[in-house]
């Protein structure tokens, strides 16, 4: 009965729902510059490697470390965001981290030594890790259910957009100047430039946010009510902006007190909620599969199997361009096919091609320059040719599933007590397991070899099928209100 009441009201709702789309859109092209960010942050460091090398002498697991360095600030960052975030509010979080994603654009260009640079990546970090959880957070509690998957797809689309104008900016940077190791502009190396770039857009981020409204279930949560109804009423008119809120009211009241770590354990089974591992699960599987190792190495990555810097670069930027076609697919379908589709299908395609990379690898034969002493993979032309492209389309099969879809369902599946504790672990999970593979692929680069290094990433793809067929449950259509945990 109480099910049959809730579909009825469910209609009623969309009957009388007036969504003010270009408020929606607005606030949600805001939220996902953090998303932006995020991918230029992550991916500025994919061109600055040789440079970082040159400036700081680090090699192998000091190159390593430098470039991972961020990670371990994404780890900590995500982790603090969502439980701060119910302290003091999603607006609040993203805030903070547009501040800091300044102070680490600016540090990480000015860095002398090794030590230095590290602080200002972990910093940077620190901005993507509490960004890349709170922005679909944001957008969950405020998008309409029956679009809420692609409006929360727009945060991927941002991330790849911002990847690629990171690549594009390198690229050219390194163009004028000859080498990320050269001088470019007031004396400066390219490199230090190729940061710098992104204080424009951290700036235009910070100053946007003050121009949106809090989340209104953050704003219920904290028994702020009149201010909930003014926001949803903006967003959806006032009749249905008083029925949403107080849905959001009943939602909470069912177990209304201070979240906290003890929510995420079912004192019934007298285990951890099952809804919990299954957020780990995702968070991990998305980088086991290996994708950063594209986005952060993929210079250094085909220049190892032959191809010049100003090649690989380009590479980089035609590999950036395939991810925003693939994550717009996603966008059309992840509200029509659904999330776990999505998830199975892109599973599958990323493991045949990365193991055809790993074919094209295996065939090679390591050649050192006399001169350089530097070893390099040679492939002939036709196992270069497909390794390029069964990278790019393992890129394409990555962004048009696992790359969106894992971080709409993170910011819904949770029940909205714990929302901000689920994505705390869940961010910390991803970030760790993404911390774990950035760290370690050079040293498996340097001692086993591309084709070992890709074979561990194709047996992650393979598991994350079954995975996702056994565990992940369907959310596509449901309000928040009514994901159960």
């Amino acid at each position: 009965m109480n099910e049959l009441l809730r579909l009825k009201t469910k209609i009623i709702l969309k009957t009388e729902e007036k969504v003010n789309n270009l408020y929606v859109i607005g606030i949600t092209l805001v939220a996902t510059l953090g998303g932006f960010l995020f991918g230029f942050d992550s991916g500025v460091i994919n061109g600055t490697v040789k440079g970082l090398e040159s400036a700081f002498n680090a090699e192998d697991i000091g190159s390593g470390f430098n470039v991972a360095s961020m990670l371990l600030g994404c780890a900590v960052g995500a982790f603090f965001a969502g439980k701060l975030a119910d302290a003091y509010g999603r607006r609040s979080m993203l805030i903070l981290s547009a501040i800091f994603f300044i102070i680490s654009a600016w540090g990480s260009g000015i860095a002398t030594t090794s030590p230095e640079f590290i602080v200002y990546r972990i910093i940077g970090g620190l901005a993507v890790g509490a960004a890349s959880v709170m922005a679909p957070a944001y957008i969950a509690e405020i998008a309409p259910a029956r679009f809420r998957g692609a409006l929360a797809t727009v945060q991927q689309v941002a991330i790849i957009f911002g990847l690629f104008m990171s690549f594009l900016s390198n690229y050219l940077l390194a163009d004028i100047s000859g080498s990320a190791e050269n001088i470019l502009w007031l004396d400066y190396q390219t490199w230090r430039w190729m940061f710098w770039m992104e204080l424009f857009p951290a700036a235009v981020f910070l100053i946007s946010l003050l121009f949106i409204p809090e989340s209104p279930r953050y704003l219920v949560a904290k028994q702020k009510n009149d201010k909930a109804v003014k926001v949803l009423s903006r967003l959806y008119g006032a009749v249905v902006g008083q029925r949403k809120v107080d849905e959001i009211d009943a939602s909470l009241a069912k177990d209304h007190h201070k979240p906290s770590w003890s929510d995420l354990y079912d004192k019934t089974l007298g285990r951890i909620k099952p809804i919990v591992w299954i957020g780990i699960g995702l968070a991990s599987f998305q980088q086991f599969v290996g994708i950063n190792v594209v986005f952060y190495y993929g210079s250094v990555l085909w220049q190892a199997v032959g191809f010049g810097e100003n090649d690989a670069l380009l590479i980089n930027v035609v590999s950036g361009a395939l991810s925003i076609g693939a994550v717009a697919a996603a966008l059309v379908l992840v509200d029509k096919v659904g999330r776990k589709p999505l998830l199975v299908i892109g599973s599958v395609g990323m493991s045949i091609t990365l193991a055809l990379v790993v074919v094209a690898f295996t065939s090679g034969s390591l050649v050192t320059n006399p001169e350089t002493g530097d070893t390099t993979l040679q492939l002939s032309d036709s196992m270069g040719m497909l390794a390029l492209i069964a990278a790019n389309l393992y890129v394409v099969f990555f962004n048009a599933s696992w790359g969106p879809v894992m971080w709409v369902m993170l910011g819904e599946m949770f029940p909205n007590q714990i929302r901000g504790l689920g994505l705390a672990i869940a961010g910390l999970a991803q970030w760790g397991s993404n911390f774990l593979v950035t760290l370690t692929f050079p040293m498996i680069l340097g001692s086993a070899g591309l084709a070992v290094a890709y074979s561990l990433y194709t047996v992650g793809a393979i598991i994350s099928i079954f995975f996702v067929i056994k565990y992940v449950y369907e959310t596509k259509g449901k309000e928040l209100e009514e994901m159960e945990g």
